[in-house]
């Protein structure tokens, strides 16, 4: 157990507003949307809808991550820049400084995070609004966020399932794993995880909702100082349990520094993907130049997650990224961290990491 003084430390730190200013692009795209229904979690939203947009369409939702605003995240991600080529929407929930000094969704309070409280039902009902607003396709929602903005975004999946088709989480943690600013510390430097049965629970008892469950992806870097890559395997033996999926996953690679394990259902449909990158710090991964902008947490490591996100979730037409299938057990490379790459069931993958962290 941490001591008191390192506790007030800590909560010192989150409070301090002036250590990372917001980057902000000067000419945002984003449009204000006003009037979406109950707001109990004091947020504000933007929305962007391309001119290629048709009714009918796709929705995603984007979380920022602490320190960032919606322009900010949605300029170095370049969603809107994608979203204007492939004619789907976009919604930004936005946090407001009067709830949280860093800008943080509020994923580790219990009144945030529960069914028909807080921050998850002001963006239920952006969402709802947004779909009647403009015409979308109910069935083709899609949420997707950085950090504090990943962890909002199980939160999401969680509490109004039956609203998403799938998330993304990128350096995130899994849903119900704190419930305090101290708890919310120790999680994200992968201390005091519970085992991946007890998550699932947590997932279905925070709805009615019976299935079927939204798909996840989630992504990670192996040098992630901010959130223990641990949170990554903890957030997929969450999601795992609930699918009740396969143990061994497909092993696809994209880039050399970039490892996919995919978990597909009986009918051979994808329902977890797991995405890691090596060598990199906390962030969301970006290709500058192609779709994104280098900037504080949008790390150019020659792969855009936001296309590859979008692309998994048939938003953008042909599938263009090359994927090679290779063995599920290939050998481990020596650079990497086995905790966080073991090809072995996601099972075991946990809770030996579990053990090497001394959780267990």
């Amino acid at each position: 157990m941490r001591s008191i003084a390192s506790t007030i430390k800590r909560l010192n730190v989150l409070r301090t507003v002036k250590s990372s200013p917001i980057t902000v692009s000067k000419n945002t795209r984003l449009q204000p949307m006003s009037d979406f229904g109950d707001n109990p979690g004091n947020l504000t939203a933007w929305t962007y809808v391309p001119t290629t947009f048709e009714p009918g369409g796709a929705v995603v939702v984007v979380l920022h991550g602490c320190t960032q605003n919606a322009a900010s995240y949605d300029h170095g991600a370049g969603w809107s820049q994608l979203a204007d080529k492939h004619g789907f929407a976009l919604l930004f929930p936005e946090q407001q400084r009067v709830n949280n000094p860093n800008l943080c969704f509020n994923w580790f309070a219990t009144a945030d995070i529960t069914r028909g409280q807080g921050e998850v039902h002001s963006i239920s009902q952006m969402v709802r609004t947004m779909i009647e607003r403009h015409s979308l396709d109910s069935g083709r929602v899609f949420v997707t966020g950085l950090s504090a903005g990943g962890a909002m975004t199980t939160a999401l999946l969680a509490t109004y399932p039956e609203l998403f088709k799938a998330g993304a989480v990128i350096a995130g943690l899994p849903f119900g794993t704190a419930s305090n600013i101290p708890e919310a510390f120790e999680r994200m430097q992968g201390q005091g995880l519970k085992e991946s049965r007890i998550l699932t629970d947590k997932v279905r008892h925070a709805s009615d909702h019976q299935g079927p469950w939204p798909s996840l992806s989630v992504w990670h870097g192996t040098a992630d100082k901010t959130v223990d890559p641990i949170n990554m395997e903890a957030t997929v033996g969450q999601w795992w349990h609930l699918h009740e999926l396969d143990e061994n996953p497909i092993i696809t690679s994209q880039l050399q520094n970039h490892r996919c394990r995919t978990w597909s259902d009986s009918a051979g449909t994808p329902r977890i993907e797991a995405h890691t990158i090596t060598g990199m710090g906390h962030g969301t991964p970006i290709k500058s130049g192609e779709n994104g902008v280098s900037m504080p947490f949008m790390l150019d490591v020659g792969i855009s997650s936001t296309f590859h996100i979008a692309s998994s979730w048939g938003l953008i037409g042909e599938q263009t990224i090359s994927s090679v299938a290779v063995s599920p057990y290939l050998p481990v490379p020596a650079s990497d961290d086995s905790r966080h790459h073991s090809p072995h069931p996601v099972g075991t993958v946990i809770e030996d990491a579990l053990r090497k962290a001394g959780l267990m």
